[in-house]
């Protein structure tokens, strides 16, 4: 029989920055590289509900590279339509997912059987994508493993995790295929989520040695992060208490929410900013803060220090907690000046829509987009500057000051994805450009060829990657 090349085929992130799905063949066996779902876009979203153009049964393994949702949050999904086989990740990532799966599945059921009691579903019933037990039974599924070690995914293929610094427990993967006898193996080498220099909490990227196939991400290939990050935001937070409204800020409850608190809480110490009220109303962000404080072998060293001293490194002087249903609803109440921080990082879902419903339409409020904000989700219209925006089926008006700080992306820019490129002592034989709008991705694959004369090109939706 005829030897089949292995390949890499693009279900997901090719041409967008969500739904992360990579699938790689080899040797007769499948590993799926993250397990996203898609976000944004309508047209995106509706593919959710599609069966996937591969049998989940016939998946030998999944290997995540973080916990995001848009890299995991199909895997209930995955285990509802016949997969059984290891998920494969790091550990603080199983300790996240045993917070965002349920979450997620819990959002989509409460916003199900909202939209049935409003009736503003086109389905009638409404019902969610997935529930809390398929969520239940894919943590079920969770082999977690450490940084830095061979592991043995399935017949013929090991990874070995190396930190990514995006969020907590994020990992680059370096597949390793058994070739023909006496060949070495080839490294197909996958970025999921790159993170930055200098930032606070966690470590930095770690260099990957070798890749001979490289899919590496190109949500920032276009762009440049602010530097003076700190300036911009105590200037916007002593604005907002100057109009004397809430300052909402629709935040990832992984990652940013945890890197946003530290910043406050410095900016406090160095007396740049007012103290005001900080409210955290996210269940799920408020237990993700737990694990990050816990996780300490992943903290950088100025997170160790503060911690050293005595300090606690995510609180703020007046720091509230809103886990409750009650708690956050208590908040509608709330004059300004003060800081609510609520998930979803876009505004697709989650408790900030309703800080957004009620506060949007009073010029006083300011809102903070700290993230990247997809196509088709709520974020990216405020950021564009729409007049209205749709909440559970009510037009809301927009007459609040809408702000955005990029310098608190967990992502690294175009000139970050060059730094951790050289850190190859040899160039892959091709570059495949992921999770990346396309200008974006068009962009970075020409900064890569001026700077390194790398031939990389950007990866087509559901297109095949041939290894050589």
């Amino acid at each position: 029989m005829a030897h089949t090349k292995p390949t890499v085929q693009f279900f997901g992130a090719a041409g967008t920055v969500t739904g992360s799905k990579h699938l790689v063949t080899a040797n007769g066996r499948r590993v799926l590289l993250d397990c996203g779902l898609f976000q944004g876009l309508k047209e995106l979203r509706e593919r959710n509900w599609d069966a996937p153009p591969f049998a989940p049964s016939e998946l030998d393994a999944v290997v995540l590279s973080h916990a995001h949702i848009d890299h995991s949050g199909y895997l209930p999904l995955l285990v509802r339509r016949g997969f059984r086989g290891p998920v494969y990740c790091t550990n603080s990532t199983a300790e996240l997912l045993g917070v965002l799966l349920p979450d997620s599945a819990y959002l989509q059921e409460k916003q199900a059987a909202h939209a049935n009691y409003l009736g503003y579903s086109k389905h009638a019933p409404a019902l969610p994508l997935y529930t809390t037990l398929d969520a239940q039974e894919a943590l079920g599924l969770l082999q977690p493993q450490p940084f830095g070690e061979s592991i043995r995914l399935t017949d013929g293929i090991a990874a070995v995790f190396r930190t990514a610094g995006h969020i907590l427990g994020s990992a680059t993967v370096d597949l390793q295929i058994d070739g023909t006898i006496g060949n070495a193996p080839l490294h197909v080498v996958y970025s999921g989520d790159l993170g930055r220099w200098g930032r606070p909490i966690l470590h930095d990227p770690q260099p990957v040695p070798e890749a001979d196939y490289l899919l590496l991400e190109s949500t920032y290939g276009n762009r440049s992060h602010p530097v003076e990050v700190d300036e911009q935001l105590a200037s916007c937070i002593r604005t907002a208490a100057d109009r004397g409204g809430a300052l909402l800020v629709p935040a990832f409850a992984v990652g940013r929410t945890q890197e946003l608190l530290w910043w406050i809480r410095q900016l406090e110490q160095e007396e740049r900013i007012p103290t005001l009220p900080v409210y955290v109303d996210s269940p799920m962000a408020i237990d993700v803060t737990d694990i990050y404080l816990r996780s300490t072998s992943e903290h950088d060293l100025d997170m160790r220090r503060l911690e050293n001293a005595g300090h606690h490194p995510l609180y703020p002087r007046q720091f509230h907690l809103a886990k409750t249903q009650e708690e956050s609803m208590a908040l509608n109440t709330v004059r300004g000046p003060v800081i609510i921080i609520s998930a979803s990082g876009m505004a697709t879902g989650g408790r900030i829509l309703h800080h957004l419903k009620l506060r949007l339409s009073d010029r006083r409020t300011t809102v903070l987009l700290v993230g990247f904000q997809a196509a088709g989700t709520r974020g990216r219209r405020m950021l564009e500057g729409t007049d209205e925006v749709r909440i559970h089926g009510q037009d809301v008006r927009v007459r609040a000051h809408i702000e955005s700080l990029d310098g608190l992306s967990a992502h690294a820019d175009q000139g970050e994805l060059l730094q951790w490129l050289s850190g190859f002592e040899r160039p892959p034989r091709t570059t495949c450009l992921v999770h990346g709008e396309p200008d974006a991705a068009a962009a970075l694959s020409e900064a890569i060829g001026e700077r390194y004369g790398w031939d990389a090109e950007v990866a087509k939706d559901e297109g095949k990657l041939v290894l050589s």
